[in-house]
């Protein structure tokens, strides 16, 4: 039986993904800023991943109650079971139900913006800002038999950065900055080009005898607590986040529950039929 190295493919994968963001990184010219151009070649790259079930964007997220997020560099969401999204000026608007994972693009993870502190302080306030929001959950019709209306699914949030100009010596930087981030705020993930990749185990689990789909998302992230932060060798940064997301969007969230259209038409006045 013949054999592959596994090791010097994952080597190969991590060289090809490591020049593709560099290229886009070099070659998108946005007219804005240097960071704009940042976003678009971490977004260009996620596309060229991930299976087509997932869209990638920069967008403002919105729930049917009207309220917004922040403006998000990078979204991973859903075009299927939540089949409309907002586009006015050439920006994205995303319902909340739709939303797999949010992310925070920075040149370096090392740096800090007025009146947030530290970067990863603000990625936190930033995926706050889109876990805060009302999102709804209806019943749906699955290979022809009508399941119920699920509970809420997670929502991912993390940091993505090319460079870290911290005290590389440990990571215990990085670690307190993460495990000072407050209930909404917790970082799930990220990635440093030059550094390595990360994940942040929690110990909790959802309350699955609440009936309330809001009060049990958004209990399990106010009662979930950080156990540990652990990064990969720094030439696997690309390929260990890549799988690590992967992970996550497959066999953690699956398939997010099917949004009330109603909730949205109710706003304006309107009805649709429910049934055919």
């Amino acid at each position: 039986m013949n054999k592959i190295a596994l090791p010097e493919l994952f080597a190969s994968m991590q060289q090809q993904m490591s020049a593709q963001l560099s290229t886009n990184r070099a070659f998108i010219h946005h007219p804005g800023s240097k960071g704009d151009s940042l976003e678009n070649a971490w977004i260009e790259w996620l596309r060229s991943y991930l299976p087509n079930r997932y869209s990638v964007d920069k967008a403002i997220i919105i729930d049917y109650l009207g309220n917004t997020s922040h403006q998000i560099d990078v979204v991973i969401y859903d075009n299927y079971f939540t089949p409309f999204i907002f586009t006015q000026n050439g920006f994205h608007y995303v319902p909340a139900e739709g939303v797999y994972a949010v992310f925070e693009v920075k040149p370096d993870i090392k740096g800090s913006v007025k009146g947030s502190g530290n970067y990863i302080t603000y990625a936190g306030e930033k995926i706050e800002s889109v876990r805060r929001l009302t999102r709804t959950s209806t019943s749906m019709i699955n290979s022809g038999t009508p399941v119920a209306r699920r509970p809420l699914t997670k929502i991912l949030g993390g940091i993505l950065a090319t460079t870290n100009t911290y005290d590389n010596s440990n990571n215990k930087t990085i670690e307190r900055h993460i495990k000072s981030l407050e209930n909404l705020q917790g970082i799930d993930l990220g990635c440093v080009v030059d550094y390595g990749s990360f994940f942040v185990d929690y110990n909790g689990e959802e309350n699955i005898e609440e009936l309330d789909f809001i009060k049990r998302i958004n209990g399990y992230y106010e009662n979930r607590e950080f156990n540990e932060l652990r990064f990969s060798r720094p030439e696997n940064s690309l390929i260990t986040f890549f799988m690590q997301l992967t992970r996550y969007l497959q066999q953690t969230i699956g398939t997010i529950p099917a949004i009330d259209l109603q909730a949205y038409l109710d706003v304006i006045g309107e009805e649709i039929d429910q049934e055919p």
